[in-house]
């Protein structure tokens, strides 16, 4: 009896697993079309997309989930992002808990910051530098369906110089650690040790590498817009990252770290907040990426108002904040591919979406910011054969949200409906 039980259970579970699922919504966003579309259909099979459109053919004995008043949409991408790293109003209690916070409890809470990410339509991120190889490990639980999240690609180390904004032991004192930080930290010197770092990343499991071309605004003991890396040095990492067939990723505030960058053929800036116009044409003419990630400076002003950074920071975030908006509108104007990245935990996960309207209010027209956050955004990272738009043979990452995103892009920030490779996450 067991086994005749343990059989007619599993018959049952296959036959679920090959039942087709048809999405009916009022309207459809394909994530490359200049257009919303009505009625909006998708047909999904075995986690992938086997039909779009009205004139889809349906399987006999679907699932039928109509969302009734939404738009269908391609799952939305993030392509800066820390899951590992937590928000706080309060930066002394932030230091002093990711001193007392090892591996394993951050593990733990960042699978948290996993699920609260995917609830809100991102069914892919690039997270862009963690520690102790969490990130790799929360990539990995996902991919193996333990744990509820985005589809990750990961950098492990962010690679930077000593002292530099990527030195996670700038600004305390010498020996506190018990050694100086070197390449497993993700600090280098010189072209032969960057190329070194990268090949350490890629070995224990990254995805992407990113660098740190600048200072930054959260780190303690630089200015925000100087560049902390030679020329020669970024040219060792690029070309070390791309023969090894990874894309790169460089923090740049400032304009002459970021042009160094481009230079030695990045393939995305992020932040770029004091960009000038070299940088911005330089970019227009080479195809680089822009990734402002506006979301931060939101984080910035909100902590300022209500919460604390230490007088150094403080300076340099209200740079930040009067800096940003400029650069991004400039960027839109020359035609530089603007994507969406938001720097997930320096404001609350699961405010991504907010990025969509920063994105129009300084000047994208609405169905552009929706490709910036599907489409365009899956170029960059080298997965539009997988995912980014609602094409037959595609992954099933699928968002739904009320209404007409293209008439009110903050529709965006209210997902009703998530799937994530043919499953429902939220419904």
């Amino acid at each position: 009896m067991k086994i005749l039980l343990s059989f007619l259970l599993a018959v049952s579970l296959a036959a679920a697993q090959s039942r087709a699922i048809v999405l009916r919504a009022a309207r459809m966003f394909d994530g490359v079309s200049d257009r919303v579309v009505s009625p909006g259909v998708v047909v999904v099979l075995g986690g992938k997309i086997r039909g779009v459109g009205p004139n889809a053919e349906i399987p006999p004995n679907s699932e039928v989930i109509d969302l009734g008043d939404a738009t269908l949409l391609p799952g939305f991408i993030d392509a800066h992002t820390h899951l590992t790293d937590f928000y706080s109003l309060d930066a002394r209690q932030q230091e002093l808990d990711g001193l007392k916070q090892g591996p394993p409890e951050r593990a733990l809470l960042a699978s948290v910051n996993a699920r609260v990410t995917l609830m809100a339509g991102f069914t892919t991120v690039r997270d862009v530098g963690s520690g102790d190889f969490v990130d790799v490990a929360l990539r990995n639980a996902i991919r193996a369906g333990a744990v509820p999240g985005p589809r990750m690609l990961v950098a492990v180390n962010a690679i930077g110089a000593t002292g530099g904004h990527c030195d996670d032991g700038a600004g305390f004192r010498h020996g506190l650690f018990g050694r100086e930080t070197n390449i497993e930290d993700g600090v280098a010197n010189g072209p032969d040790q960057m190329r070194a770092a990268v090949r350490f990343n890629i070995k224990y499991g990254a995805d992407i590498i990113k660098t740190c071309a600048t200072g930054g605004v959260l780190s303690p003991t630089d200015d925000v817009d100087t560049p902390q890396l030679t020329q020669a040095e970024l040219d060792a990492l690029v070309d070390e990252a791309h023969a090894l067939r990874r894309k790169t990723a460089a923090h740049a505030h400032g304009a002459e770290g970021a042009k160094r960058a481009i230079r030695a053929g990045i393939d995305s800036i992020e932040h770029g907040t004091f960009m000038d116009d070299e940088a911005l044409d330089m970019m227009k003419a080479r195809g680089t990426y822009y990734v402002p990630t506006q979301m931060a400076v939101q984080g910035l002003r909100e902590t300022l108002e209500k919460g604390y950074y230490p007088p150094l920071i403080a300076a340099k975030a209200r740079l930040a904040m009067a800096s940003l908006d400029g650069t991004v509108q400039k960027a839109i104007q020359k035609g530089v591919k603007v994507v969406l990245g938001t720097d997930a935990a320096v404001y609350p996960h699961g405010r991504n979406a907010e990025e969509f309207g920063l994105l129009v209010k300084n000047g994208m027209k609405p169905i552009d910011a929706l490709k910036a956050g599907t489409s365009l955004d899956a170029q960059l990272l080298g997965i539009f054969a997988l995912t980014g738009s609602l094409e037959v043979g595609k992954s099933a990452d699928v968002v739904a949200v009320p209404g007409n995103p293209v008439e009110n892009i903050h529709q965006t920030e209210k997902p009703l409906f998530v799937m994530k490779e043919g499953t429902v996450y939220k419904r």
